[in-house]
């Protein structure tokens, strides 16, 4: 795979309760291609752990995380890292190159959002947070590779609730009509987070911002780790059009990056 050259650098995001850890084999990929990367932990995660999460916390976190990159960046984040990714780029538009948004097209605010703060009330109040629980669930759900690296920088168990809390006062929709630089909206097509994916690309097009929605086939709400080829497909392409001077895709096409990495496994949607 040849190196992109002069590519701009990626800032990746995790999601709740794992850590930076859960992005080893995207950052593989893009360490071989010649992609300076950074993944980050959020506060309450990974070796932040003692941190109490706040979403000035985070957002500070992912602010000096691209300004150790160089000060401008394709961000990636994925679940809650999405829903960070999108308000850095609405604060923070200098540092933005683009932006991979993936798995975050329900609203923080949405109507459920009551009884995922029950839900996670319950788990953090057992005398093991949920361990068992999870550890279970990641068995079940995940490959021995994706479970091994999501293990390997440990769980946040008991994060959820300042979380649930702490995002709600972040505005998804209204924050991606701020941005103008390039947006791609990534999903799994089996994920339920679905639920207003068609709101979410058109608000990233409101302010004018290049953007296409992949949703890669097969694969759920964790799709980096159900999808990971797939996945770094989609990021090394965004890499290859924010890296290209005055070459960025256009709102409804793919435009010209360059195919930068083996055809995936997992194939891709089209463009919409």
């Amino acid at each position: 795979m040849s190196d992109v050259a002069g590519a701009v650098p990626v800032l990746f995001v995790h999601g709740a309760r794992t850590s930076r850890t859960m992005w080893r084999r995207q950052l593989d990929v893009l360490d071989a291609g010649g992609v300076t990367t950074l993944a980050v932990d959020l506060p309450g995660h990974g070796e932040r752990l003692g941190e109490r999460f706040t979403l000035e916390g985070a957002l500070e976190v992912m602010h000096d995380g691209v300004a150790g990159l160089g000060g401008r960046a394709l961000v990636v984040g994925l679940s809650l890292g999405g829903y960070l990714a999108v308000e850095h780029r609405a604060r923070y538009p200098e540092q933005s190159a683009g932006l991979v948004a993936a798995s975050c097209c329900t609203p923080p605010q949405s109507r459920l959002r009551g009884a995922w703060l029950v839900a996670s009330r319950a788990l953090e109040e057992r005398p093991d947070h949920g361990a068992r629980l999870n550890d279970l669930l990641v068995a079940l759900t995940f490959d021995a590779e994706a479970a091994r690296d999501i293990a390997a920088g440990g769980y946040a168990l008991t994060v959820m609730t300042d979380v649930l809390h702490e995002v709600a006062a972040s505005d998804t929709l209204e924050a991606l009509a701020r941005g103008t630089s390039p947006v791609w909206i990534v999903n799994g097509r089996w994920d339920h987070f679905r639920g207003r994916e068609r709101q979410t690309v058109a608000a990233a097009r409101a302010g004018g911002a290049p953007t296409r929605l992949v949703v890669v086939p097969h694969a759920r709400h964790p799709v980096s780790l159900d999808a990971p080829v797939a996945f770094a497909r989609v990021v090394l392409e965004a890499v290859a059009a924010v890296s290209s001077a005055g070459e960025v895709l256009s709102p409804t096409s793919r435009g010209g990056a360059p195919t930068l990495a083996p055809r995936p496994r997992e194939p891709l949607s089209s463009a919409r």
